[in-house]
């Protein structure tokens, strides 16, 4: 092994490996008649196609997969602007949202798509779901209008004239509308500004006509699951009862509507079960196909299979990835999820529940690369300059090839997530990979108001964005360095979005970096709040400060723009000229 001084390792894991083309993996679905199992659907992001999402299929007896939308049609939706599910499918029908017109198509087979709605008239569709029963797709709407605030509500759809009536608006917006197994009950979720999802929502049921049309007159409710909770995918047993995540207990947890209107925990955990809703869609649990019992569930990205009668749980520990999302449980005993570790990229596999037996549908990217390149990261807890708790993940410098020069301590890059209201996983980043097998040491900050910690985590950035994000920016790498680990005179940072924010007030606001690089980072919170997009126009309402003459003096003080005299390092900028939201 050589010695060299950290930083100057060379490495197998080039710019190539960085930027050559890796297929992104999303909006896994089955069909939604059940009896229809011989596929299961998802979404490919390919950059060699300029970056069209396609949708693909997977033939159980065949085993072969296909591209079923043809090149010139790509299947992303832009409702809330981040999109997500795009697409439904129903009797091997798909229908889907087409991103260049934003209207609804109608797929048979590998026949050419069929326009269902109008084209280029200002709407949106998103998050399709197909009622056999009532023979109709629900979905949610957004209507543009020039010089307006979008409009957002839930409608019905004929399933061949394209005909739309609405089920419920007046909210500022909606998701997961979904029918019940035996047609005669819709559920939906809402909210209203300020609130974004993972703040407060509200759950609704009522009553379809005959003809799904709409709903009854006076038979719209709202379920009672506690004021200020973040409500999150609801779904109907094939006994039409109501079971859906909320974080009531502090934490993302499975809940059920018993018969006598109470919430129930089905299993709880000091854990998360999903995560933010930037993207309608997703799924973090689903019921037995068959009726049964059974919940498949993945708190933590862990799989499990929980029993609601007994409430004791059967681990699902043999797929040989850490972290699973997007699960889909078919009739014929298939699971099916995207699945990653800290070692292995992204996957869609087939877990066959009986025999055990796993196998990989598709593959984001290769991996060619010895694993001996490839460091492995250290969940760390570290206090804040005001006595809290502040978490995340420590990579340091791993190559098999070298090690540092004797009494050398390791350069450290500081990493601040977007959102803010996400968080990093320990999944496989090839970037981060990319400095720590040339020496460099990397923090994932899960700074407070991260997700997966809990609400009173995630809540605890209120006010003060731009505060606490920096304070545990800042004291998670002078921790590093108290520590022995890093060297303090050698601290960098980067971020991108809300990242790219913190990253600039890091480095505007504080001398412990001495370098960093803003990837579309936001300078000016103040503009942001001026002219952002709906679903994230009052977003800082709550954290930082409303747009009012008072908040407008806070914003103006969070905003690094403002300071540029404050900065005394070398940075790096990099702008995309097509962004929307920065």
């Amino acid at each position: 092994m050589t010695k060299a001084a950290f930083g100057s390792w060379k490495s197998p894991i080039s710019s190539r490996s960085v930027t050559e083309s890796a297929v992104g993996l999303s909006q896994i679905s089955l069909d939604q008649d059940s009896s229809y199992t011989d596929n299961v659907y998802w979404v490919e992001s390919r950059a060699n196609e300029n970056g069209r999402n396609a949708l693909c299929t997977f033939n159980v007896k065949t085993r072969e997969t296909t591209t079923l939308t043809p090149i010139d049609y790509n299947v992303r939706t832009k409702v809330h602007e981040y999109g997500g599910k795009s697409y439904a499918v129903y009797q091997g029908t798909v229908y889907f949202s087409n991103f260049t017109d934003q209207a609804l198509y109608v797929q048979k087979n590998a026949t050419d798509p069929v326009l269902l709605t109008e084209k280029n008239k200002g709407l949106r569709f998103a998050d399709c779901f197909y009622s056999a029963k009532k023979q109709r797709i629900y979905c949610i709407r957004e209507s543009h209008e020039p010089n307006q605030e979008a409009k957002n509500s839930v409608v019905s759809i004929h399933p061949t004239t394209g005909q739309q009536t609405v089920i419920a608006s007046g909210a500022d917006f909606y998701s997961d509308a979904r029918v019940s197994s035996d047609g005669k009950q819709i559920c939906w979720i809402q909210w209203i500004h300020p609130n974004m999802p993972w703040d407060s929502t509200n759950l609704y049921v009522a009553q379809l006509t005959e003809n799904g049309e709409a709903v009854v007159e006076g038979s719209v409710k709202k379920i009672e699951t506690g004021d200020n909770n973040s409500i999150m995918e609801p779904k109907w047993t094939a006994s039409n009862q109501l079971t859906f995540i909320s974080d009531h207990s502090n934490w993302w947890n499975l809940y059920t509507l018993n018969s006598s209107g109470q919430i129930v925990n089905l299993l709880p955990r000091d854990v998360e079960l999903g995560g933010p809703k930037w993207q309608l869609g997703g799924s973090a649990y689903c019921l037995d196909p068959k009726g049964g019992d059974n919940i498949i569930t993945s708190y933590g990205g862990a799989l499990e299979i929980l029993n609601t009668k007994t409430g004791k749980t059967e681990e699902i520990n043999y797929t040989g990835y850490k972290k699973h999302k997007d699960i889909h449980w078919s009739s014929t005993g298939y699971l099916y999820c995207i699945a990653d570790s800290s070692t292995q990229f992204p996957s869609v596999i087939q877990i066959d529940l009986n025999s055990k037996k796993v196998s990989v549908l598709k593959e984001s990217r290769s991996l060619s690369i010895d694993q001996g390149y490839f460091s492995l990261p250290e969940a760390i807890t570290w206090q804040t300059k005001d006595k809290q708790l502040s978490h995340g993940y420590f990579y340091p410098p791993c190559n098999k090839d070298y090690q540092g020069t004797d009494g050398e301590l390791p350069p450290l890059l500081v990493r601040a997530h977007g959102g803010p209201t996400s968080c990093y996983d320990n999944n496989l980043d090839i970037k981060l990979q990319y400095f720590t097998s040339r020496g460099f040491a990397v923090l994932l900050v899960n700074y407070r108001g991260s997700t997966g910690y809990g609400k009173e985590y995630r809540h605890s950035l209120r006010g003060k964005w731009g505060l606490y994000d920096v304070d545990d920016c800042s004291s998670g790498a002078l921790y590093l360095g108290k520590q022995g680990k890093v060297d303090c005179n050698k601290l960098c940072i980067d971020g991108g979005s809300a990242g790219g924010y913190t990253t600039l007030a890091c480095l505007t606001f504080t001398d412990v970096f001495k370098t960093g690089a803003s990837h579309y980072g936001i300078g000016d919170i103040e503009s942001l709040a001026a002219e952002t997009h709906k679903f994230e126009s009052r977003y800082l309402d709550k954290l930082i400060a409303p747009y009012t003459t008072e908040g407008r003096v806070i914003l103006h003080e969070r905003s690094p723009i403002n300071y540029v005299d404050r900065i005394n390092c070398a940075m790096a900028f990099f702008q995309g000229d097509e962004d929307e939201v920065i």
